[in-house]
């Protein structure tokens, strides 16, 4: 059945995923700019490690997303992945179960929000962003 202006083609999941991913990705990298650009919170060491694991995912995923390139979720995952981690232990440092080891002008264990803590910010996005890419599936051969 074609599409029409009556039945239009159906949404294409896997493109949605990436959308939310890439959306994500980006709204992430927007705010943690906004944070350090407009808002003068001063990034720890933690912060810039997160931020390392976060920024190319907004390029990567945006790409994917404009050339339909579901593949390059393998190139994305490993750097939400790893970006979550550090936001785990940045999380456990700001708690105090870990000692922090930044050096740097800002404590890891610094919080600027402390009822929304910014690594917990950064570990939603990473989630958010594995899960979706996670979720896609690749085309039958």
């Amino acid at each position: 059945m074609q599409p029409t202006k009556a039945n239009p083609a159906p949404l294409d999941r896997n493109a949605l995923l990436l959308a939310f991913a890439w959306l994500v990705a980006v709204v992430a990298t927007l705010g943690s700019l906004y944070y350090s650009q407009v808002r003068h919170f001063i990034p720890c060491e933690m912060c810039w490690y997160q931020r390392i694991f976060m920024y190319p995912n907004a390029i990567i995923l945006g790409i994917a997303l404009w050339r339909s390139d579901y593949a390059a979720r393998w190139y994305a995952l490993p750097l939400s992945i790893i970006g979550a981690g550090y936001s785990i232990k940045h999380l456990l440092e700001q708690a105090g179960i870990l000692s922090s080891a930044c050096s740097g002008p800002i404590s890891c264990s610094s919080e600027y929000i402390p009822q929304f803590p910014i690594p917990l910010q950064a570990l939603i996005a990473f989630v958010l962003i594995t899960v979706a890419l996670l979720l896609i599936r690749p085309a039958k051969r």
